[in-house]
């Protein structure tokens, strides 16, 4: 008997609730939306199955406030969490958002022990950590999302700057998601012509300036942190995972020996498929490169270790 993929979406924010569409409109899967906001996700859910006729998706979207709304999910997907304000750095949420998404994530995965789980949350490195820990799940099936709209990001500011298309352009970011996240502009392609041929530096060095600091960008403008290419890297995970594609993206995965590190969660191309983390993709770096990963992955280990339930939650 055919089974229709579920999918559980944690937070019914901005980003949680234009994912939650998203993946409606791909016919990913039935959604269930899921907040401590009374009505909140009840609503949006009901206003987004009311699209179905006129989109033309046949996906159950609901809302609730019951996890249990969310037994036997594929995948779940965290964006609960307090957002980031004008003047905060991804950081300041540390504290608050790692209770929130160690509580949301030990009560989803209770009742989806098969289901791999994506976070969103910021800083999405260390919450990723804290999903794995509160779910006791194998690591494979727990990663963040990070790395698909940074390099989101880098690959629209390529594509602004050489004035082409962004679907010709091809270039992945890895570290921590923050400021220190490192842009590979060697790995960079438009068209399979390296952008390093077709750019001077000093547009290139603007361009990752500007990538790394792509959500407070946005952030500045809106006063509110982004939502639309958030969501939908959000949706461009799930779909690798739910139709096992076994996409090369570059997203925020466990370090066990790769890349010199252990017990951290960090981005780097992965592998994503079925099982979630299929493999983890090792590049070469010249020393340069080198320095900047090792960089931005300490930036990630400083909050880590800021952490005190861990383990003992």
């Amino acid at each position: 008997m055919f089974r229709r993929h579920k999918i559980t979406v944690i937070g019914s924010g901005a980003t949680g609730a234009t994912t939650a569409h998203l993946l409606a409109l791909k016919e990913l899967g039935d959604v269930v939306l899921v907040d401590i906001q009374e009505g909140i996700p009840q609503g949006k859910a009901l206003d987004m199955w009311e699209s179905g006729p006129i989109e033309q998706f046949s996906m159950k979207v609901l809302g609730s406030n019951d996890y249990e709304a969310t037994r036997d999910s594929d995948i779940i997907v965290v964006t609960a969490g307090l957002p980031r304000k004008e003047g905060m750095s991804r950081n300041d949420l540390l504290k608050v958002n790692s209770e929130v998404v160690f509580d949301v994530v030990q009560k989803a995965s209770r009742l989806s022990p098969n289901a791999v789980i994506v976070v969103l949350t910021n800083p999405a490195d260390v919450m990723a950590y804290v999903a794995q820990k509160a779910s006791g799940f194998e690591h494979h099936r727990v990663m963040g999302q990070a790395g698909v709209l940074d390099s989101a990001r880098f690959r629209t500011f390529l594509a602004d700057a050489l004035n082409v298309s962004p679907k010709d352009i091809s270039a992945f970011v890895m570290g921590g998601h923050g400021d220190d996240m490192v842009p590979l502009v060697r790995y960079s392609y438009a068209g399979g012509i390296p952008v390093e041929k077709l750019l001077p530096k000093e547009t290139i060095d603007r361009i990752v300036q500007r990538t790394r600091t792509g959500g407070g960008e946005v952030l500045s403008l809106m006063k509110v942190s982004a939502f639309y290419a958030p969501a939908s890297s959000l949706a461009e995970m799930v779909k690798a995972v739910l139709l096992d594609e076994r996409r090369i993206l570059p997203v925020i995965s466990y370090l066990n020996g790769e890349y010199g590190e252990h017990d951290i969660y960090v981005g780097v191309p992965a592998i994503i498929g079925g099982n979630g983390v299929e493999k983890v993709l090792e590049v070469e770096f010249t020393d340069e490169e080198r320095e900047a990963f090792k960089k931005s992955v300490a930036s990630v280990r400083g909050p880590l270790s800021l952490l005190t339930w861990g383990p003992k939650a």
